[in-house]
C-alpha cells in the first residue's frame, strides 16, 4: 500500500496535533504514519490549497555536479505536500560531486517517463560534458513535454539550453561567460537572480537556485505556505560583505575567478566542440 511522503510540514502538523492531546502527549506511542483528514484541515486553514497539483519532482544528479545545486532545491522543493522528490542519476550507482561528496540517486533516466517539475542542476568540467551528451538531451526533451516547470540551475542552464528547449526565452545562468553561453542556445539573457519564461524557470550560480526554488514553491502554493517554508529554514541571508555577483566583485577578483574558471572549463569545452563537429 501506497504510504503519503510527509514533508517537514506535514511532520510538524502531525506532532502539534498530539501534543494538543495530554493523553498522548504523557504516554508512549508509535511514529505518526501521515496527517490525518483533521491535520490537513488545520493546515489549509493556515497555508491554502496549491494552485498547482505537483506529484512528482526529479533532480538530475551527474559526476561533478554541484551539491548545493541540488540540496538546495531537493530541500526547498521537497517541502512541497504530497510531491515525491527524487534524485535522478545517469547510470545506477554513487555519484560524486565537483567538492567530493557522493551521492545516492533514487532512481535513472532510463527508468523516469513522466515528472510534473524537473531541475537541472550545474556544477564544473561534469556539466560541459552533461551539456554535449545527446542521450541525456533526448531524455530531458522527452521529460520536458510532461512537466509542469522544467528549471535549472547554475550552469544547468547549458545543458537545459543544449536540448534547443530556451531557444527565444529568457534565462538566467552562473556569471561566467552567461551572455556567450546563453546566446549559443538562442537564450536572451536575462541578468537576473532567477528567471521565468513561460513554464522555464532558470538561475544563476548555486545559492540563486534556493531562491528559485522558493519561487516556485511561491507559484505553487502561495505566500503563507513558502514563509512556512522560509521559516523552517530561517531562511535570512546577511552576508558578512558585499559580494556574489560580479557587479558587487572587485575587478581583481573578477579576473582572477575568470582565469581560474576558463583553465578548467576552455580546453574541455574546446575539445567537446572539435568532437561535435566530426
Amino acid at each position: 500500500m501506497k504510504t503519503r511522503q510527509l514533508t517537514l510540514l506535514g511532520w510538524l502538523m502531525v506532532g502539534i496535533s498530539l501534543a494538543q492531546t495530554p493523553s498522548l502527549a504523557q504516554t508512549p506511542r508509535p511514529a505518526p504514519t501521515g496527517p490525518s483528514k483533521e491535520h490537513m484541515e488545520q493546515m489549509e486553514q493556515v497555508l491554502g490549497k496549491p494552485k498547482k497539483i505537483i506529484r512528482t519532482i526529479g533532480i538530475l544528479v551527474y559526476d561533478g555536479v554541484n551539491e548545493l545545486d541540488v540540496m538546495g532545491p531537493r530541500y526547498v522543493l521537497g517541502q512541497s505536500m504530497g510531491a515525491r522528490t527524487q534524485l535522478i542519476g545517469l547510470k545506477s550507482g554513487p555519484v560524486r560531486t565537483v567538492m567530493g561528496v557522493n551521492l545516492i540517486p533514487d532512481t535513472v533516466i532510463d527508468s523516469v517517463a513522466q515528472l510534473d517539475i524537473l531541475v537541472i542542476p550545474g556544477g564544473f568540467t561534469g556539466t560541459v560534458e552533461a551539456a554535449y551528451d545527446k542521450r541525456l538531451h533526448s531524455w530531458i526533451r522527452a521529460i520536458d513535454k510532461t512537466t509542469t516547470y522544467t528549471a535549472s540551475v547554475c550552469t544547468g542552464g547549458w545543458v537545459l539550453g543544449a536540448t534547443g528547449l530556451l531557444k527565444g526565452k529568457r534565462a538566467s545562468t552562473n556569471w561566467y561567460r552567461e551572455d556567450e553561453m546563453l546566446k549559443k542556445y538562442g537564450a536572451i539573457p536575462a541578468h537576473e537572480r532567477y528567471t521565468n519564461d513561460g513554464k522555464y524557470w532558470t538561475s544563476a550560480g548555486v545559492t540563486a537556485g534556493m531562491d528559485m526554488s522558493l519561487a516556485l514553491l511561491n507559484d505553487i502554493w502561495g505566500e503563507r505556505y513558502t514563509q512556512a517554508v522560509m521559516l523552517d529554514m530561517e531562511y535570512d541571508p546577511q552576508p558578512p560583505i558585499a559580494g556574489g555577483s560580479p557587479e558587487k566583485t572587485s575587478k581583481a577578483v573578477n579576473k582572477m575567478m575568470s582565469s581560474m574558471y576558463d583553465m578548467g572549463m576552455q580546453p574541455l569545452l574546446d575539445s567537446l566542440d572539435r568532437q561535435s563537429r566530426k
